[in-house]
């Protein structure tokens, strides 16, 4: 238990993945069962074979998910480069003159 700050643990759940491919929506959602919540750090692997529709459909598939949980020093870590990603948006300046 003395590496439990820098360990991770999985667990296995059920999931249902909404893909859609049309000229309105092309998206692909996985819900996880049970509610469980996804935090900064988490690992999500959906497992079964590659999912491919035919374009114009929207199908729902349930399969098998593993969630690795982020250890507290990785979560920590996460969060500290999301903060310097987050940071390089705000680095964007206006000029008022033409820009030649």
């Amino acid at each position: 238990m003395a590496f439990s700050f820098i360990t991770a643990r999985s667990f296995e759940t059920p999931c249902t993945i909404t893909v859609e491919q049309s000229p309105e929506h092309f998206h692909a959602h996985v819900e996880l069962a049970d509610e469980v919540i996804i935090q900064p750090g988490d690992k999500v692997r959906v497992h079964g074979a590659p999912i491919q529709i035919p374009f114009g459909t929207r199908q729902v598939f349930e399969r098998r998910a593993t969630v690795t949980r982020a250890s507290p020093l990785a979560r920590a870590l996460t969060r500290l480069a999301a903060y310097f990603d987050l940071a390089e948006l705000y680095e964007v300046s206006f000029n008022a003159g033409r820009i030649k």
